[in-house]
């Protein structure tokens, strides 16, 4: 058996091909076209069950994969995929193999860990918290949060992950009346808050206020260029206030202490290390009895606050989870990153080093195929009516 046909022994089933209709359209498509003969591609998505839809469209498409070790990762995936025969491996050892003059042609990143190797052709970066580390690359860099088709993962799929981790731990149930506080009014944050509001929570969201007007007069200055200040974090402010949900500023301290003592449950999702570290702040964190957690990669509540104070030590409150995100909220996400390492190959000769926005063409071919043969196309269309987007 090939990888191809050894990953299909497991995905096929436990997913519905609705589930994941992007990325099916372009394992069908790449398994005729090949994009990827004879080229080392190395994937760092968080080793998943899920992921390993991404896996097998770029083996489809001829690719050489490697795939890299990530702090969030379901032991028996890596495991299985070692059998297989695919090796699973760390920067370090990369940047090993480099000295002996082996390297990648195309790495396919997530939070920026492999960001210090040193592919033949370039990177694509799957999250907005990865982009700092790409700030000075010396090749192509494209980065997927920086379009709307990752607002499917983080606007409906982590919002419904916060939700599940909750469950999972015996603490959800009727959330009808419980004040939910959320720090952070980005794609992450919003996403949560407005689930919260679907589940019946009074719902706060503390948010730099002076820096999402700020991020507005760029956004209208910046036009089409992309550096790392200029890739888009958002702010939903707007939108969440028309959806009754109260949002107040960050550097009100009195009242966001105030609203962490007296909440139900309090999450942070500002992608933001030490973002709660305010010592006006600390006093409540540690005193409060809401439960608290995190949904972004960096410890936002800071050194002061002890892991055991916050669900899963700190880390993303969905990784407990064997799916942390639904396969069909992030099907477009994993479809986008692996279409744009397509498109490094396709510009090689052209493309400019330094950090790009995703093609507008690549990011509408993706949303029409989930929103026409996916099981979550009404939930695409309700958000793309509800938020606004970079390209309106």
């Amino acid at each position: 058996m090939n990888l191809q046909s050894i990953l299909s022994s497991v995905l096929d089933e436990v997913y519905e091909k609705n589930e994941y209709p992007a990325l099916a359209a372009l394992e069908s498509e790449w398994t005729h076209t090949r994009p990827f003969d004879g080229l080392r591609v190395l994937v760092a998505t968080p080793i998943y069950r899920n992921t390993m839809t991404e896996y097998r469209a770029l083996v489809a498409g001829g690719a050489d994969l490697l795939v890299g070790f990530s702090e969030f990762n379901d032991p028996d995936v890596v495991d299985f995929m070692r059998e297989w025969g695919v090796p699973v491996v760390t920067p370090a050892e990369m940047l090993e193999a480099e000295s002996r003059g082996e390297f990648v042609d195309l790495v396919l990143d997530c939070a920026g860990p492999f960001a210090v190797l040193h592919p033949k052709i370039g990177f694509v970066e799957l999250t907005r918290s990865g982009v700092h580390y790409y700030k000075d690359a010396e090749k192509p860099v494209y980065v997927a949060d920086s379009g709307i088709v990752k607002r499917i993962e983080t606007s409906l799929g982590t919002g419904d992950g916060y939700f599940r981790g909750l469950e999972k731990l015996g603490l959800g149930g009727d959330f009808e009346g419980k004040k939910l506080l959320v720090f952070g009014s980005g794609k992450v944050g919003s996403g949560i808050a407005l689930q919260g509001v679907r589940r019946g929570c009074n719902v706060t969201v503390v948010t730099d206020l002076k820096r999402g007007q700020s991020q507005t007069a760029n956004s209208e200055n910046a036009e089409h260029s992309a550096t790392s200040e200029t890739m888009p974090a958002g702010d939903f402010s707007a939108v969440l206030e028309q959806n009754g949900v109260d949002v107040v500023d960050c550097h009100d301290y009195a009242a966001v202490a105030s609203l962490i003592e007296n909440s139900d449950f309090v999450v942070t999702a500002t992608g933001v290390k030490n973002a709660l570290a305010a010592p006006e702040l600390q006093k409540s964190l540690l005193s409060t009895s809401a439960v608290l957690a995190n949904m972004g990669v960096e410890d936002e509540y800071g050194e002061t606050v002890p892991a055991e104070k916050v669900l899963n030590d700190k880390g993303p409150l969905n990784f407990i989870l064997e799916e942390p995100t639904h396969l069909k909220y992030i099907d477009t996400s994993l479809a986008l990153h692996a279409a744009l390492a397509e498109r490094l190959v396709q510009e090689t000769a052209t493309l400019e080093d330094g950090l790009h926005f995703p093609p507008q063409e690549i990011e509408q071919r993706l949303l029409t195929i989930a929103i026409q043969n996916g099981v979550i196309g009404p939930e695409i269309c309700s958000m793309l009516g509800g938020i606004p987007t970079e390209m309106d």
